[in-house]
């Protein structure tokens, strides 16, 4: 749909990740409509643009699912309530009315709806780089902070720089396709899992990869092909050769316009309430990685059970005329023609308006 417009729908999802994604689905049960803005180009938040390689392993009834296979599967699965996608957008301003909200984009689109949720992960995010000079010269090219397409560091000597779980998983699925992996962290504690650490570990006992204690400090080569990383260890500073350098030290969010709404927070997460997930502000609800409550746990899944109940108290608002009636999807007919099992209706992925 073309930017610049102005539309009416039921709610308003601020985000297209994961989350975002399924809370259309809880949505469309209860015949409420949805339109998502989000600043992607496409939907999947970061599993779609930052990890569509990535396996996952925490998704109930899939033992493995990389970002994308998890973003297609969810875009099928909503596919039959028709959401709206505004995407290469961000909401800038927030309008409150009597009994709605107006959401205005950058690109001068105007959403009015009763409800408001807030799936936008962190808020937008982007990388933390490394303190080495001239980093930049090599970016997108030698240097990165993501990975796309893991096929492109095939037979490929790399550099892999971090202590977290994105670290040490990428250097054990890139291990396998790769020349030659060497890992590089300040200290050997990591703050990974612990089977991806002792699994990091093995392969370097077997020499199917390096671990360096250290610093990586400045790069050699011409710009933007690198030849090597230098790294500074307690014995001195080491080259290592290299064609590629994965830097994995985490994302700066920052909230943005969000921060305007004045909603209660606790350490740049939006606090909710555990029934409802609603935040201090009524009709505006968060969900996913952008709220905090206690006993929160940042995870997919969790995030699914949160968009689960906001739907029921989101039709509240929407049809604060009609009753509310739990149903399951395996035993109504009315959910099961909803969902197109009835009628047949294509279960073409869900289309997707552009920016």
């Amino acid at each position: 749909m073309p930017a610049g417009q102005t539309h009416q729908t039921d709610v308003i999802i601020i985000g297209a990740g994961p989350v975002g994604l399924f809370a259309v689905f809880e949505l469309g049960l209860l015949n409420l409509k949805c339109h998502l803005i989000d600043v992607l180009d496409k939907p999947g938040g970061q599993c779609a643009e930052l990890y569509p390689e990535k396996p996952i392993y925490d998704i109930p009834a899939f033992p493995v699912v990389s970002g994308q296979e998890l973003t297609d599967n969810l875009m099928a699965q909503i596919a039959p309530f028709d959401p709206v996608f505004h995407l290469g957008q961000t909401a800038t301003r927030f309008e409150k009315g009597d009994d709605e909200w107006t959401v205005v984009t950058d690109a001068g689109t105007r959403i009015t709806a009763p409800v408001v949720v807030l799936a936008a992960g962190g808020g937008t995010f982007q990388p933390k780089k490394p303190p080495i000079k001239g980093i930049e010269a090599f970016e997108s090219a030698s240097v990165f902070y993501a990975v796309k397409h893991m096929q492109d560091f095939a037979n490929k000597d790399l550099v892999i720089a971090g202590g977290g779980d994105s670290a040490l998983d990428w250097c054990l699925n890139l291990q396998p396709m790769a020349r030659s992996v060497t890992l590089v962290h300040r200290r050997p504690d990591f703050r990974a899992a612990p089977d991806s650490v002792s699994k990091m570990f093995a392969l370097v006992e077997a020499g199917k990869m390096r671990f360096v204690q250290g610093q990586a400090t400045g790069f050699e080569g011409e710009a933007p092909n690198l030849t090597g990383v230098n790294i500074k260890t307690p014995e001195g500073v080491e080259h290592v050769p290299a064609d590629a350098f994965l830097a994995f030290f985490g994302l700066t969010m920052k909230m943005g316009p969000l921060e305007a709404l004045g909603l209660e927070m606790e350490n740049g997460l939006f606090a909710v309430d555990t029934e409802k997930f609603e935040t201090t502000t009524p009709r505006i609800f968060a969900i996913g990685d952008i709220c905090t409550y206690p006993g929160k746990l940042k995870l997919i899944l969790s995030g699914f059970h949160e968009g689960a109940l906001m739907a029921q108290q989101a039709f509240r608002y929407c049809r604060p005329g009609e009753r509310l009636r739990f149903q399951y999807t395996t035993s109504s007919s009315e959910l099961q023609t909803r969902l197109g099992v009835r009628d047949e209706k294509s279960k073409s992925p869900a289309s997707i308006s552009p920016a």
